[in-house]
Parts: structure tokens; C-alpha cells; sequence
């Protein structure tokens, strides 16, 4: 772990994890073991990382986020407060033969706050979640989606202004 990561003492991180140079790691986080976090990264309070998750350079992860063990974040992703992922496809207490579904969050996107990323998708690069939205399908790049279930309503630009094709 770089010097420069900022952890606050009441954080909980794994020494197992790997944390990028410039990273800032806030009230109540927990990081579990072989998780990935690049540089300049900020992990707000209450944020929960599971192992083995990776998390690209640059990414802003609001308070009480839920990333589960599947999910592979890219850079300069932002997720908004109480977003959460899932990683089971059929959910059940007692599942002997349960395995994980990964998702994938490509660079530069953005996920609003209380979206629910339901696993098995992939939100293309610098797509738009609405706030509240359920993903249960794959985002195509540049695409504004919302609602329960998400669907496509429009285009975004990098900067997320609304387009009316990328």
C-alpha cells in the first residue's frame, strides 16, 4: 500500500487488499481481502467492498455502497449513495451448488444513488443509471437509462450532458 492512501482508523481493511497510490478511505469502510482498488480512488462512509472485487483508478464509490465479490468496476466510474450490486442470480439461503454471476462496470460511467445493479450485465462505457433505477440488462456505452426496470431513454455525452446520438 502506497504512503499516500488516506485510511480512517475506522475503517476495516483486509491486509490482503491492494489499495492505489492516492486512495482515500473513509468512516466505517470495509475492504475484504484480495480486493483491488486503483489510485485516487474515494471510498465514502459506510462503503462495503467484498472480496476480491476490482475497482479501477479514479473512482468515486458514495456512502453505503454494497459491492459484492463478482463485480469489476473500470476507472473513473462514479457510484452514487446506497447503489448496490448483486452477485446471485437464483437468491437462496441454502444453495449448495451457487456460484457467482459476474457484472462489469466499463470506464467512465455513472450510477445514481439507490440503482440496483442486478449481476449477469455489463454497463458500457460513460452510460447514465438514473437514480433509483434496477438494471436487469445490459447498458450500452453512452446510453441514459431509468426506471424499474431500466430502459434506454436517451444518449450522453463524456461529461453527461444529454446527446441525441454519442
Amino acid at each position: 500500500m502506497a504512503d499516500d492512501v488516506i485510511i480512517h482508523p475506522t475503517a476495516t481493511v483486509d491486509p490482503r487488499a491492494a489499495i492505489g497510490s492516492g486512495s482515500r478511505i473513509w468512516i466505517n469502510v470495509q475492504i475484504r481481502e484480495n480486493a483491488k482498488i486503483g489510485s485516487g480512488c474515494i471510498l465514502s462512509k459506510d462503503v462495503y467492498i467484498d472480496h476480491a472485487v476490482t475497482i479501477g483508478n479514479a473512482c468515486k464509490i458514495q456512502n453505503s455502497v454494497s459491492i459484492y465479490n463478482g463485480v469489476t468496476i473500470g476507472e473513473e466510474v462514479f457510484v452514487g449513495p446506497n447503489a448496490c450490486f448483486t452477485n446471485d442470480k437464483v437468491p437462496r439461503a441454502n444453495n449448495p451448488d451457487w456460484s457467482v454471476t459476474p457484472t462489469h462496470v466499463q470506464s467512465g460511467a455513472s450510477i445514481g444513488a439507490n440503482a440496483t445493479i442486478v449481476c449477469g450485465i455489463t454497463i458500457g462505457e460513460f452510460a447514465m443509471v438514473a437514480a433509483g433505477s434496477v438494471v436487469t440488462k445490459d447498458v450500452e456505452p453512452y446510453s441514459l437509462v431509468m426506471g424499474n426496470p431500466a430502459r434506454h431513454v436517451g444518449y450522453v455525452d463524456k461529461a453527461g450532458n444529454r446527446v441525441e446520438k454519442p
